[in-house]
């Protein structure tokens, strides 16, 4: 009656044991760290890291272990934050600006662990220190933007149709085209109706003048807006990743705003300069007629400018601009049919469309170059001190040889390694910032605050559990202790499954692993009470342990799915601390089923159910 099978036995005990591995990261120990990574895709070479280890020495910093992370990263652990900063100031003078270093903490995971693929909990920027920054993005400049590409492709449109008009300008949130006469107005309009037919027309008549104004829909704004703020996040996310931080936190906040938040992360002035950098693309042709050394000799042919590459080779391109950045809609990675070289697929707006078919009609053969520009913020040393500089940097990315005549969609081909085609994909994607931003909002919560947090939020989940255990211990003798041991088993595979999905803990989820750790007993508790009804009433030992356990279980599925159900609705509805209280809450109460129910009934069977008893230590 009271026995589970061996296979169930095995199970309980295999899943409680899986548990204990994936939870075991979590018990080391945080190191004060430095990330090193180089910028834009590229990789740490050995010399760099010699580099690295040669200027520690001669600034006289301990460094406790260099690691090498996956895509070309290199972790530099210290024993103490005062080694990590002056570690910091010696790696800036010391690298060139093709390679980004970011403070951070690490796990100091033994190397069979990390062999394993386990990894700890991560930790909210309440615990773990870092910055969080509250961004604004201009809606009216994307819509002003979108807007004046209206403008310019309206103007095409009736230049292609031989339409005669006054002007083409923006007024007050829409395009105002003008017309000398009444002929033209209706020839223009039936232009525009043709091309722009999910654009809202008017047409009126004012001060002698014939007008036909263009306008977006609601539905056409919003989208317009969704999208800038969709593309600023790819865009921010992209370059917060150059500061090698790990977990940042990037999200949508409201209908303008976006959240930054970077745990770990101690330099607000570097994130600043890389969140507030404008970045844009240019596709330029490669001038074939003149040479480039004689253009860094100082004799630039007319209509040329001379480029560099990021290796430093100079290549001379024309100045007229086939396309910019602002002009693409979507790029992806690959690799190309015929060759099977890497390559990347790009996708203009009609506009640029039109143009790229042009000039690569005209240049079939030739060499086309995509040229990016940023405004970069670098160090440089001045009587031996370093200052920094925003400086505007202008470089190609790539250089490839136009096979036929392309339009809105085409391939960029000549990329040495998939790796680098995927970066170029994402530079395509997402250079350039849709809308402008500002910084509306920043906050930096010192590490020592955070491991402050970290320490009483263990201290509390520690106190409540041994108040816990000591009152079930007290009540319910032996059947207490077994409560007491499932209860710890519950933390257990609670701590494992937020470590298994990576999620992030903050304060609030702290709160949530308490609250599990005191509702966790109340199935026993439950189960517990009706064993002492069946007794009181005069049932055998065996028949009521077996009815304490099957009638309770649906009192306790019914309490459970409740809170279940309110915290699926906080993780739906909550923001960021809201959310990890849920994810705590959600998974602690499927924990707290499964080790309650299953867990101690399996204890409670091999202690007791196979025996003849007459009464229970309950």
């Amino acid at each position: 009656m009271n026995q589970y099978p061996l296979w169930k036995n095995l199970l309980i005990l295999g899943i409680v044991l899986t548990g204990l591995v994936l939870a075991l990261p979590n018990i080391f120990s945080q190191d004060p760290s430095i990330e090193v990574a180089a910028v834009r895709g590229g990789h740490v070479t050995e010399a760099t890291a010699g580099e690295i280890r040669a200027a520690l020495e001669a600034a006289q910093v301990p460094v406790k272990r260099i690691d090498t992370l996956a895509g070309g990263k290199l972790l530099l652990r210290f024993a103490s934050s005062g080694d990590q900063l002056h570690a910091e100031e010696a790696i800036e003078n010391t690298l060139s600006d093709r390679y980004r270093s970011a403070l951070t903490l690490s796990a100091d995971l033994p190397r069979w662990v990390r062999a394993l693929g386990l990894r700890p909990m991560n930790l909210g920027l309440d615990l773990r220190g870092g910055i969080y920054v509250l961004i604004d993005v201009d809606m009216d400049a994307a819509l002003d933007q979108s807007l004046e590409r209206y403008v310019e492709d309206i103007r095409t449109q009736l230049r292609d149709a031989k339409v005669r008009y006054v002007t083409v300008g923006r007024e007050k949130g829409r395009v105002v085209v003008k017309f000398a006469e009444v002929a033209s107005r209706d020839a223009g309009e039936k232009v525009i109706a043709k091309e722009f037919r999910d654009l809202k027309m008017q047409t009126l008549e004012q001060d002698g003048e014939f007008l036909v104004t263009v306008s977006q829909t609601p539905a056409q704004q919003k989208q317009i807006q969704d999208f800038a703020l969709q593309q600023n996040i790819t865009t921010l996310r992209n370059r917060v990743n150059a500061l090698g931080v790990a977990e940042p936190i990037i999200a949508r906040q409201g209908d303008r705003r976006i959240v930054v938040q970077l745990p770990g992360a101690q330099d607000p002035g570097r994130l600043k300069e890389i969140l507030g950098a404008t970045a844009t693309l240019e596709y330029r042709l490669v001038d074939t007629e003149h040479s480039a050394a004689d253009a860094e000799a100082g004799r630039a042919a007319v209509g040329s400018r001379l480029y560099k590459t990021r290796e430093g080779q100079p290549v001379l391109l024309k100045r007229r601009v086939i396309a910019t950045g602002d002009q693409i809609t979507d790029a992806s990675s690959g690799f190309d049919s015929q060759s099977g070289t890497p390559m990347v697929s790009v996708s203009l707006d009609a506009p640029g469309g039109r143009r790229m078919r042009e000039m690569t009609t005209e240049n079939v053969g030739k060499p086309m170059a995509v040229v990016f520009i940023e405004n970069r913020t670098t160090t440089k040393q001045v009587d031996g001190k370093p200052v920094k500089r925003t400086e505007k940097v202008e470089e190609v990315i790539s250089v490839a040889t136009i096979r036929e005549p392309f339009g809105r969609r085409f391939q960029t081909t000549g990329l040495d390694s998939a790796d680098e085609a995927h970066n170029l994909a994402l530079l395509l994607r997402s250079g350039a910032l849709a809308a402008p931003i500002q910084i509306v909002e920043e906050r930096t919560v010192g590490p020592s605050l955070g491991q402050d947090n970290i320490d009483k939020g263990v201290r509390s989940v520690v106190v409540g559990f041994l108040l816990v255990c000591a009152f079930m211990g007290v009540y319910y003798r032996v059947f207490g202790m077994i409560a007491n041991l499932v209860l710890l088993a519950n933390v257990v595979l609670l701590v494992a499954i937020l470590s298994a999905i990576q999620a992030t803990l903050t304060l609030p989820g702290i709160a949530g692993i308490l609250l599990t750790v005191g509702m966790a007993v109340d199935a026993n508790v439950l189960i517990y009470e009706r064993i002492r009804e069946e007794l009181r009433n005069g049932n055998s030992v065996q028949a009521a342990i077996y009815t304490g356990y099957d009638k309770a279980m649906a009192t306790i599925i019914d309490s459970n799915v409740t809170t279940m159900i309110a915290a699926v609705v906080l993780f739906s509805f909550g923001t960021g601390p809201v959310k990890g209280f849920a994810i705590t809450l959600f998974f602690g109460i499927l924990t707290s089923m499964f080790t309650a129910v299953i867990g101690s009934r399996a204890i409670v069977n091999l202690m007791y159910g196979h025996r003849r008893l007459t009464s229970l230590p309950i």
